[in-house]
């Protein structure tokens, strides 16, 4: 197939484009390159892809219609892959508006260049933030989840939702994909497990939310990788929404456990109370990808951890 790949260049895109590549689809990575983090780190993700053939990077913005339109265009595209957006809870409480441009409009802009060029298959990387703090766990695709905690979950929604209506709308085969907290070599360096271990490896406090019991679904990279490419490869007719998680939660306190032990150091816990628009837990119930996609986590956090760690010290100072 040859697919369009938005936010191809970040952490989990760069994963994909690789495994896409080199299971004989041709991918065409969209990515701007956005400031939010250091875009070096970008440049890095994707330099062992360039020149490999079938792979071709556009830096651009998901929200330009006129770029999409060519893009779009002859010779076209079997399907999009959609993982470009603005991330983070937090960041999304002081930029609300920004969050809601970028992330529903940006994804109504390629739904639309879909429409208008016949694109009939569309994945869109959501998250398990969309549950808020109210769904009982484990987390069902079958809750409303009509109470996300922040911005940044509202806006995932809503794509969910537009995916839906283009759907039911224009006959587009659309698949929601909500990621558990992804992780793994080349991970975003605001995300707790990158910056907790490059701070622990320094001798620096950790910020330590609450009384540490707050649990997440960690979900390793490979896992992830390998429920997208199921969902490009196998996706339903319709609209379908997936979770892809490593069903299994750990404790802030167990987290920062495993990190610590892995780089042999002991931890300084800089205590802070719980903040604005975290959940208490997010905890996936796989069963339907697994029935649909033969999406099933391999990799425990004890493994993950152990091999992050090992990427992380073989990075450069």
């Amino acid at each position: 197939m040859r697919l369009l790949l938005t936010g191809g260049a970040g952490f989990i895109g760069s994963h994909l484009s690789a495994r896409l590549l080199r299971h004989g689809h041709e991918v065409v990575a969209l990515d701007n390159f956005d400031p939010f983090y250091d875009p070096a780190i970008k440049d890095r993700n994707v330099a062992a892809l360039a020149g490999q053939p079938g792979y071709r990077l556009v830096r651009g913005d998901i929200r330009d219609e006129a770029l999409l339109a060519h893009l779009c265009g002859d010779p076209g595209f079997d399907g999009v892959v959609h993982l470009a957006a603005l991330a983070g809870v937090r960041p999304s409480l002081a930029q609300p508006l920004r969050y809601a441009d970028v992330n529903v409009r940006g994804t109504l802009a390629l739904l639309e260049a879909c429409r208008a060029r016949g694109v009939k298959r569309f994945v869109f990387a959501s998250s398990s933030s969309v549950y808020g703090a109210h769904s009982p766990v484990p987390f069902r695709e079958s809750d409303p989840a009509v109470r996300p905690a922040s911005p940044y979950a509202a806006t995932k929604r809503a794509g969910e939702l537009v995916c839906s209506n283009y759907s039911d709308l224009y006959g587009l085969d659309t698949c929601a994909l909500r990621f558990f907290t992804v992780y793994g070599p080349r991970q975003r360096p605001e995300m707790a497990i990158h910056a907790f271990t490059r701070l622990i490896a320094a001798g620096r406090p950790v910020p330590f939310f609450g009384d540490g019991q707050s649990a997440r679904d960690y979900t390793f990279i490979d896992d992830i990788i390998d429920g997208v490419e199921a969902a490009v490869e196998r996706q339903p007719a319709g609209h379908t929404v997936y979770n892809l998680g490593g069903s299994r939660t750990t404790t802030l306190a167990r987290l920062v456990e495993l990190i610590a032990a892995a780089l042999g150091r002991e931890p300084i816990l800089d205590r802070r109370p719980d903040q604005p628009g975290d959940v208490p837990i997010t905890y996936a119930d796989v069963a339907r990808a697994g029935r649909d996609l033969g999406y099933g986590p391999k990799v425990p956090i004890e493994e993950g951890i152990a091999r992050f760690v090992e990427w992380f010290r073989a990075q450069p100072a």
